[in-house]
């Protein structure tokens, strides 16, 4: 790699000028989607800048609040909910958000409406925030068919209906991956610029990956096809090389290495979890699509994720997501078990 040519590099290209180029290839489109993008990008640059400085700005520790999922509330999630409700409201563009951090749906005031429903998680895996791992924002974009008189039901959509759908990485670089449907492109912060920039175009997950992301502390109350999977990639039977554990604890980084390198992430239902643990609208979907959209697959132990149906804004669900060849390995095993 010629890093002194890379330095000297001037056409770059910007995600506001990759959207624009999108949209212009939509001759019916009236540039909504590319101002509400633009808005989700100036929430993920105010959350990257406060994450970096959580240290000094004392934005490191409890808020002394638990979210509508009982768990504790850091100083960092209510501030980059506050970001990115402001910023998503602001754009008027959009009409439903619905957020992990809120127990009830936003619906924006009439005079602001517009034809999007954003659902999002402002700060995932903030519990490592304190230590320095990696977090990141997922966000998914659904249209709304009547936006002038939005119901609850129109944010309860399927995963298939997202029209976009992304994370926002915060690591040893700000790294913005993102799928309008036709791909996934990720782009990196330059913070010279104050821009974030293709470095990681249409990406392409293996077909077959050599590393298995999951919490093994759950092993014990994990389901019998879960079990005799994580056991494969441990002990493979045909005389291939084991499957490498690789498991952070933040969702956004694992999917990242994942979507990268391959392999697969799983996040069963178990005894203690029986529903799953990853909310479906604002983490499993998300990650789904992006998934597919990357050539990969993702599977909740019975169906398609993008094919569930929410009823509620918080449900949670198990997933399997990554590697084409890997997940149907996991799918086989559930079809046995639904056999027998």
């Amino acid at each position: 790699m010629d890093h002194a040519a890379d330095a000297l590099r001037t056409d770059l290209m910007t995600i506001t000028r990759y959207v624009l180029n999108e949209q212009s290839k939509h001759p019916e489109s009236r540039g909504d989607f590319t101002i509400l993008l633009s808005h989700i990008v100036l929430g993920c640059k105010f959350v990257c800048s406060s994450v970096n400085k959580a240290g000094l700005a004392k934005l490191i520790g409890l808020a002394g609040e638990t979210n509508v999922q009982g768990e504790e509330q850091k100083k960092l999630d209510v501030l980059s909910n506050d970001v990115f409700v402001k910023a998503l409201v602001s754009s008027g563009r959009t009409c439903i958000l619905v957020s992990e951090e809120d127990e009830e749906a936003t619906f924006v005031e009439p005079a602001l409406r517009g034809r999007y429903c954003v659902v999002f998680d402002p700060l995932d895996g903030s519990s490592n925030i304190d230590c320095g791992v990696s977090i990141g924002t997922i966000f998914g974009v659904y249209m709304v068919k009547d936006f002038t008189e939005p119901t609850l039901d129109q944010a309860l959509q399927p995963g298939k209906n997202m029209v976009a759908a992304g994370y926002c990485m915060y690591g040893s670089s700000c790294t913005l991956v993102l799928s309008t449907g036709s791909g996934v492109n990720g782009f990196t912060l330059d913070p010279s610029l104050g821009e974030f920039i293709l470095t990681h175009p249409d990406i392409k997950i293996p077909k077959k990956g050599k590393i298995y992301s999951v919490n093994e502390g759950n092993a014990k109350n994990w389901d019998g096809p879960t079990a005799k999977y994580v056991e494969n990639c441990k002990f493979p039977k045909e005389g291939s090389s084991p499957k490498s554990l690789r498991y952070i604890g933040s969702m956004v980084a694992d999917v990242h290495r994942t979507l990268l390198y391959g392999g697969i992430f799983l996040y069963p239902a178990d005894k203690k979890s029986p529903s799953g643990k990853l909310r479906v609208l604002y983490e499993v979907f998300p990650m789904s699509f992006l998934m597919e959209q990357a050539g990969g697959q993702a599977f909740t132990g019975k169906e398609r994720a993008l094919d569930l149906l929410p009823k509620k804004i918080h449900e949670r669900s198990p997933i399997f997501l990554g590697s084409y060849d890997d997940v149907e390995e996991i799918k086989a095993l559930y079809a046995a078990e639904a056999k027998n």
